[in-house]
């Protein structure tokens, strides 16, 4: 049960919201110091996404949202190092439902915990003043969904897990109702309905008592939403599909979305490594 339930906190967890037909880019103002500071965690530079979001919170100290990426800095490096985001994890059901091993991190642990719960006090601020400000729901969805993930994954907390997710879930559906184009919201929901849509029929039907409900081909179409139409999170959302492609037995999908990705980001090693291992697995 708990193996099952650590999975709806995997990345920015959120669930049941419904698939949206691919469609333009998103008609959403784009932050630049925070696409800057993101393709810089894409390409595996944390520290030099975290020097680009100094200049995000010398712009507006009270924008949640340059905390809550500084917090996914910290996360997202916490996750390169454990491998989270490669097939030998995602293709592994010890790995993806138990969380991951190794020695703790408590220097990154313990900078994430605080700037994520920074951001969240932010946004709840900004919410308090404006209950529609697109970019505090947005925060609320990364800070919770990954405080959710971090519960599951990391201290292995799965009660803890299930709040935030549910909570990240309302702010999802909220952010959604005021922006829908908003791509980014369907990252976590895609990863969490898949996967729950994986499990086998009894885990489901315990999680269905709790209101949590999963579905592989609704998981892969939301993930294609965030891959077509995303902001701030398309790549980590072509990443996930990338990912459950090669779950689904669908290399060629696999391999043209790495090898988008190391086209777009060559300095991240780890594309270069599963498009390499596509390659090599299927010629």
């Amino acid at each position: 049960m708990e193996a099952g339930i650590a999975l709806q906190a995997l990345l920015f967890s959120t669930l049941a919201l419904p698939a949206a037909e691919a469609g333009s880019a998103p008609k959403i103002p784009v932050n630049p110091l925070l696409a800057d500071s993101f393709r810089l965690m894409y390409e595996l530079k944390f520290d030099a996404a975290r020097a680009r979001l100094g200049d995000c919170r010398h712009a507006d100290p009270e924008d949640p949202l340059c905390a809550a990426a500084e917090a996914a800095s910290h996360l997202f490096e916490r996750f390169n190092q454990s491998g989270v985001l490669t097939s030998s994890f995602f293709l592994n059901d010890d790995l993806l439902l138990g969380g991951v091993t190794g020695v703790p991190d408590r220097e990154h642990d313990a900078a994430f915990l605080k700037t994520n719960q920074r951001a969240r006090a932010m946004a709840e601020t900004r919410l308090h003043l404006d209950s529609q400000n697109p970019g505090a729901l947005l925060a609320l969805v990364l800070t919770d969904g990954m405080q959710g993930n971090y519960e599951a994954l990391i201290a292995k907390r799965q009660m803890e897990s299930l709040r935030f997710t549910r909570k990240a879930e309302i702010e999802a559906r909220a952010l959604l109702q005021v922006q829908p184009d908003n791509g980014d919201a369907y990252v976590a929901l895609g990863v969490a309905n898949y996967i729950i849509g994986c499990l086998p029929g009894y885990k489901r039907f315990l999680l269905w008592f709790g209101g949590y409900r999963g579905d592989r081909l609704a998981g892969m179409e939301q993930l294609q939403v965030a891959a077509t139409r995303g902001l701030y999170l398309q790549p980590l959302a072509k990443t996930m599909l990338a990912l459950v492609a090669e779950r689904e037995h669908q290399p060629d999908r696999a391999r043209a979305l790495f090898a988008d990705l190391n086209r777009e980001f060559p300095a991240n090693a780890v594309f270069a490594h599963e498009l390499w291992l596509l390659q090599e697995r299927v010629p």
